[in-house]
């Protein structure tokens, strides 16, 4: 029930009407008790500094941020973690006595999921699809946790030095080999996918509307022993899912990233741990 001390969270990105994270965050609460509700919104760049600003105004407990508002919700809170600082992108952000402070609980989320599948993570060599904030969040994450190394594939353009540079500095303060190359040389991803351990496609390349798109040209390139990840949870199977179940990849959707990256921003907003379980089994039923 809805009271005058009901608390308010919110996603704020665009497209977010396929958004689950309302049935996460509500299922929590109610499971625990709390008078709190989360609600979505289309929000862009372009309004998202006001965005912010109503969070201040309107008390909320805080804000997850999604595409494409990563990176500039960075340079808009007042405070920001140590991992925030090391990726300069944030999906979750606390209203604190008057201050927003930004964190980034993408990295953590998806090891986790791959944790809930039994893949193995530590020496292991990894390729990533894309150089956008949540594969940067991944990324150092995967070297944090013992990757062996990384090689990323982003589109050549303006943002191309700036991810090179970003990277770079990862490497620097984790020892883990990370290499970043143009998507547009298939020869070269070709290449890289057929010595590596696990596949990451950590763009929106394949995301509803357009579930018929891929990165990956020819389906022969995944091995039956790679590990396939998708940071996208709508549709369940991506195409590029759909081609690494032909290959007899084992094969991960976003659903387990979007659970544990939740719920960990759920205790920054509570200071309570989230039912996890409780909230995948709703997660299921949908």
């Amino acid at each position: 029930m809805i009271t005058g001390e009901t608390k308010l969270a919110a996603v704020l990105a665009t497209p977010i009407k396929h958004s689950i994270s309302p049935l996460i965050h509500n299922t929590a609460f109610k499971e625990l008790g709390i008078d709190a509700v989360y609600l979505a919104f289309e929000v862009g760049t372009e309004d998202l500094a006001e965005a912010l600003e109503t969070v201040k105004t309107f008390n909320l407990m805080g804000v997850n941020l999604s595409m494409p508002n990563k990176q500039l919700g960075y340079e808009l809170v007042d405070e920001a973690s140590e991992v925030a600082h090391l990726v300069q992108s944030i999906n979750t952000i606390v209203h604190r006595d008057g201050k927003l402070i930004g964190y980034n609980t993408d990295g953590y989320g998806f090891m986790q999921s791959l944790r809930d599948e039994e893949i193995e993570i530590i020496d292991q060599s990894f390729v990533f699809l894309g150089g956008g904030g949540a594969a940067i969040s991944i990324i150092a994450q995967a070297a944090v946790d013992g990757a062996k190394d990384v090689v990323v594939f982003n589109r050549s353009g303006s943002s191309y030095s700036q991810v090179e540079e970003r990277l770079a500095l990862i490497a620097k303060q984790t020892s883990c080999p990370i290499r970043l190359l143009p998507i547009e040389n298939q020869e070269l991803l070709e290449a890289e996918i057929a010595i590596a351990d696990i596949l990451v496609n950590a763009t929106s390349v394949g995301m509803s509307p357009n579930e018929g798109s891929c990165l990956i040209s020819d389906g022969s390139w995944l091995r039956s022993d790679l590990a396939v990840a998708d940071i996208i949870y709508e549709p369940r199977e991506t195409k590029l899912l759909t081609l690494a179940k032909e290959q007899g990849c084992q094969a991960v959707n976003g659903l387990g990233m979007l659970l544990h990256q939740g719920a960990q921003a759920f205790e920054l907003w509570t200071g309570q741990p989230m039912p996890v379980e409780v909230v995948r089994s709703a997660i299921k039923k949908i």
